[in-house]
């Protein structure tokens, strides 16, 4: 009764008229623009007087700045495909994420409603834990959603502390464990670090829970992860692992923009809309922090992030510069 169902989302194919503008507008000013400038070089080369040679440049001034224009356009309409494309793939991968956890949460409800497990406790217990963690799950992804939403447009507020990250990192786990199943995941937990660091508690939190998410949906039905946090020169460093699917080098470079999703080969059935580590990425940043990637393909994927202790932030670069 605890399974979780985990339906396959597919990037959506839909074609969208902004296409075919861009074609029709770079072929409508391509032609008209090479036959200007054609007639541009010519008169200068043929001309015999300066009102001919200025009636060349003036019609190459003139192509070379419709060209300039049509260029502009192509661009602005490219961008507002691309993004009409995001929206519309993360309407349907949040459709999916989100509907996954209500269909357990209704189903379990119903069951409970209709009493065909009042003479069990034991099911009747199964039930409201499995209600309870299907809401964790379906929290989880809002805040996702709402947490990129807020840094996308410079809105979130960070309320730092200076002390150590491990009671943020325990935080992260806790509500991570409250997500699973008994005997879902072996999750392996060490937390050994005294060392101040200045930081936001929610933004570690959700820094380290979108780590674990990831390691989740990344992971077959033997889901080992781990999580570490050690002291080291000059900071702190956070380890989370795992034994999935890895990833080939060449997408490591992009698994934090957000909306990207691995080859579709290789994620299988994992459902997401692609913000989880580009909300880590935001939280690096904001934190001065460094993150690196090791992962292997068929064998795991681990992320390192290295936080600089209290202090010390102006000396550590920003991941990403």
């Amino acid at each position: 009764m605890d399974q979780r169902a985990r339906v396959p989302v597919h990037k959506s194919r839909r074609s969208f008229s902004l296409t075919g503008a861009i074609v029709a507008t770079t072929v409508g000013v391509l032609v008209p623009v090479l036959l200007s400038t054609s007639v541009g070089i010519v008169a200068i080369a043929l001309g015999r007087s300066s009102e001919s040679t200025l009636f060349g440049v003036l019609i190459i001034c003139f192509t070379a700045a419709a060209l300039g224009g049509a260029t502009v356009v192509t661009v602005l309409l490219g961008r507002r495909n691309r993004l009409a494309r995001q929206q519309a793939d993360l309407l349907s991968n949040m459709t999916h994420e989100l509907r996954t956890p209500l269909t357990a949460i209704r189903m379990y409800a119903q069951t409970l409603q209709m009493g065909r497990l009042d003479t069990s406790p034991d099911l009747i217990r199964q039930s409201a834990e499995t209600i309870v963690r299907e809401t964790e799950w379906l929290e989880s992804s809002i805040d996702r959603v709402l947490t990129w939403r807020a840094a996308s447009r410079d809105r979130e507020v960070a309320v730092t502390v200076v002390e150590p990250m491990s009671n943020a990192v325990l935080g992260a786990v806790e509500r991570f464990g409250r997500m699973l199943a008994p005997d879902e995941v072996t999750l392996t937990v060490d937390v050994q670090s005294d060392t101040p660091v200045q930081h936001d508690v929610e933004g570690v939190l959700s820094l380290v829970l979108n780590l674990l998410v990831n390691a989740y949906k990344y992971t077959g039905n033997d889901k080992r992860i781990r999580v570490a946090l050690a002291d080291v020169d000059g900071g702190v460093e956070l380890r989370v692992s795992d034994n999935g699917i890895g990833m080939p080098r060449n997408e490591v470079g992009k698994i934090f923009d957000p909306f990207y999703r691995i080859d579709s080969r290789l994620r299988g059935k994992a459902a997401g809309a692609g913000l989880g580590l580009a909300i880590v990425r935001h939280h690096v940043l904001q934190h001065r922090a460094q993150i690196f990637v090791e992962s292997t393909l068929g064998r795991g994927t681990e992320f390192m992030v290295h936080f600089p202790g209290h202090n010390l932030g102006g000396e550590r670069q920003r991941a990403g510069e």
